[in-house]
């Protein structure tokens, strides 16, 4: 990943209802949910809603498939993956020991729940 393909993915990130929407479809995976169940479910607007899921998309965060009359939106985990691996690409100098907690939760895949009180399950 080029450094400005990983800014372009952090700058969609970086805003409230895009980064709810995220972590939403990631707690969905496989399945994805429908546009308007998003919305939904973050007391979006619907205009509002698509405007954020277009720009997750064109930073590669989600995709997007027609079922019917309804559009369905997933998490990219490979996108994720791959940001992640920038992230780590030079963990720690090559000194892999050093990173050994952060690989052993990345390994885990545990899902924690947030401790803030702005979490998804307070919009739901």
């Amino acid at each position: 990943m080029e450094i400005n393909n990983a800014i372009a993915s952090f700058a969609a990130l970086s805003q409230d209802t895009r980064l709810k929407a995220f972590r939403l479809l990631v707690s969905q995976e496989p399945v994805g949910l429908p546009a308007g169940e998003i919305a939904r479910q973050l007391s979006v607007p619907h205009n509002t809603m698509s405007a954020h899921l277009a720009v997750l998309a064109r930073a590669g965060w989600v995709v997007s498939q027609r079922h019917s009359r309804q559009i369905i939106y997933r998490a990219s985990l490979s996108h994720m993956e791959m940001v992640i691996q920038f992230l780590l690409q030079d963990c720690c100098a090559g000194h892999s020991e050093l990173c050994a907690s952060l690989m052993d939760s990345l390994s885990r895949c545990e899902i924690a729940k947030p401790a803030d009180s702005d979490s998804l399950s307070n919009n739901q």
